[in-house]
């Protein structure tokens, strides 16, 4: 048998694991938050966001935080991975796990697909961006409500599309102590895209406004 068969994971994964498996919601709530800091320091990045300007009398570090859009959205967008996505995403997987434990037919695999879509889906997408409008300024209840209702349904239809081929793929090839690293990568992913898109598309609306306005 080659070395390869009988290698374990990676210490690192297996020093992750072993965190999870004593402080799952910590270790969620830690990882998320990372993820989130690192998805809109990314974002800003790829589509080009103007870094902000720094007095000169600032000290080196300032500005070169400055230039990494590492700025106070990307702290409050950590903040929000701690504090609120990691412990729903926790409670709401954690329950769906539970209900199919140990089901491993068809029926049970398309039925938690189903769930996920019509239960988990859309009370994660309201909590996103009942979150996002907050970090971005929302002044008031109906500020928040208006974002939840005219980013819902974009949200929520790729939810749709991803989750159950992500879910599939995890039913049938990825263990269930690695659902977590594995659903993480894949959030991660499609974090930095949609922030990625949302910041591209408004730079071209704000550029497409100034040529407006000459």
């Amino acid at each position: 048998m080659s070395s390869s068969m009988t290698k374990g994971p990676h210490p690192l994964l297996a020093r992750y694991l072993s965190a999870l498996a004593s402080h799952p919601l910590r270790t969620k709530a830690i990882t998320t938050a990372l993820l989130c800091f690192l998805q809109e320091i990314l974002g800003s990045n790829l589509a080009g966001i103007p870094a902000k300007k720094v007095s000169k009398d600032y000290p080196l570090v300032y500005k070169l935080l400055a230039n990494a859009h590492v700025d106070a959205k990307a702290i409050k967008m950590a903040v929000y991975g701690f504090l609120v996505s990691a412990p729903l995403s926790h409670f709401l997987v954690g329950a769906l796990q539970k209900a199919f434990s140990g089901r491993t037919d068809t029926r049970a695999r398309v039925a938690q697909i189903v769930t996920s879509n019509l239960l988990v889906s859309p009370i994660q997408a309201s909590t996103y961006l009942a979150s996002l409008a907050i970090i971005s300024g929302a002044k008031s209840t109906n500020d928040i409500v208006k974002t939840i209702q005219s980013g819902f349904w974009s949200v929520i239809r790729v939810s749709w599309t991803v989750n159950p081929l992500v879910i599939a793929i995890a039913q049938n090839y990825i263990p269930l102590h690695l659902w977590v690293p594995f659903f993480n990568t894949v959030q991660f992913v499609l974090g930095t895209y949609f922030n990625y898109r949302v910041k591209q598309l408004r730079l071209r609306k704000e550029k497409e406004e100034l040529d407006k306005g000459k």
